[in-house]
């Protein structure tokens, strides 16, 4: 099913695409900031994720963003990456409006206090202790990146390296961040829904064309050298039982060769026939929860293999049942490679009926350099061989590659 959309630049530099879909009355607004975590001062983190807040303190001009919102129908919601922050809103068609009057607004300017930013820092504190410091496991992977990445900023989280960073923070800390990322010239829109281009236009000019281009604060990033030998680290905690977490670097998501390395996540996780399930629940039963994901991300990311051991299983016996299903993958034959991008092409499917999904789709595909990646995504998965499988198995997933968090039971 092909995606249709228009794109158009204002003069600030604000890119808008704008997907058409009439089906229902209906409108999702997009708006994407190319700012994450990896641009964060090493010693100011957290403050892409604390806006991720912020954004929803009141404006310049609507002292509270959700109100309005609510009043016509609508909905919000945000989330925060190592490279963008993204906020999206849902509202009737006939409301679209609204939804331009609000993103433009706290994109001019926020209504900045000391009193909104104590609250917004206690409330990202108490997440940060409750995700993080208050629950079994919690900072397991605060202590893996820190251990995979030696150089470059996808060493922290999004929540933060250190949540002293977030405490201390100032106003003008804060101000700073805002006036040197929050700007038109680092921003992608997408309205997509029951709207028309030429009624996008003019709203897009009404509404963001009169709000200044930015100096932006963007800096050169550090490039993660090679890694050549395993690392590996132990922690002790309150925890039920032994954990093994892993990590390998890959390819960055703009490059195909990610989009293999993702193919092996599929392999090793996606459903109950996966060799993970299959091996390490099923017939060993050391886990039962042994799971593996990719993280697509803007540069060089990463690709995790975690799991809690069942009871009175050993990390040595994991590990060596693990190293058996990494070596499967050398068995992969046709068959089995067709049958799984068979699932991810459905998946594909899924997740473009709602307009909601179109429009963060369209939004991060254009974060990774392409908004048409949400047309062609699925034809470079179709492409990879057989050979290129075997061989990714063999580079990405070698010991040197991969650096291991033992998480063990005081």
């Amino acid at each position: 099913m092909q995606i249709e959309f228009q794109t158009f630049f204002l003069d600030n530099g604000l890119k808008v695409i704008v997907h058409e879909d009439h089906s229902i009355p209906k409108a999702v607004l997009n708006l994407i900031y190319r700012v994450g975590s990896r641009d964060e001062d090493p010693d100011l983190t957290g403050f892409a994720h604390l806006f991720e807040h912020l954004m929803f303190e009141g404006s310049r001009h609507i002292p509270h963003y959700d109100l309005p919102l609510q009043r016509v129908g609508g909905e919000n919601n945000a989330f925060t990456t190592p490279d963008i922050t993204n906020y999206y809103l849902s509202l009737p068609s006939h409301q679209i409006e609204t939804g331009f009057w609000l993103e433009s607004d706290r994109m001019l300017a926020l209504d900045f206090s000391q009193e909104k930013l104590d609250i917004q820092k206690r409330v990202v504190i108490e997440e940060y202790k409750q995700r993080y410091l208050n629950q079994p496991y919690g900072d397991a992977h605060l202590r893996l990146v820190d251990l995979h990445f030696t150089t470059h900023p996808y060493r922290w989280q999004t929540i933060g390296k250190d949540i002293s960073h977030i405490e201390q923070a100032t106003l003008a800390d804060v101000e700073a961040f805002f006036y040197g990322y929050y700007a038109p010239n680092n921003a992608t829109l997408v309205v997509a829904g029951d709207v028309h281009l030429a009624q996008v236009q003019e709203l897009a000019q009404k509404w963001f064309g009169d709000i200044p281009r930015r100096e932006l604060k963007k800096h050169p990033l550090p490039e993660e050298p090679e890694q050549t030998e395993a690392r590996d680290m132990t922690v002790h905690g309150d925890v039920p039982y032994p954990a093994v977490y892993k990590m390998y670097h890959i390819p960055s998501h703009r490059e195909r060769d990610y989009y293999i390395a993702d193919l092996l996540t599929d392999l090793l996780a996606n459903g109950q026939s996966s060799l993970l399930h299959q091996e390490l629940t099923r017939k060993q039963q050391l886990s039962p929860n042994a799971s593996a994901f990719s993280w697509g991300l803007h540069d060089p990311g990463m690709l995790s293999i975690n799991a809690t051991l069942a009871p009175g299983k050993s990390p040595e016996a994991y590990e060596q049942a693990l190293a058996g299903v990494l070596a499967q993958l050398q068995d992969l034959n046709e068959v089995a490679l067709q049958r799984i991008k068979g699932k991810l092409e459905a998946t594909f499917v899924l997740q473009k009926t709602t307009i909601l999904n179109k429009a963060i789709a369209l939004a991060i595909s254009d974060a990774l350099g392409d908004p048409d990646l949400i047309n062609t995504t699925p034809e470079i998965y179709r492409n990879i061989a057989l050979d290129e499988v075997h061989q990714a198995a063999r580079t990405i997933l070698a010991p040197e590659n991969c650096s291991t968090l033992y998480y063990l039971p005081n």
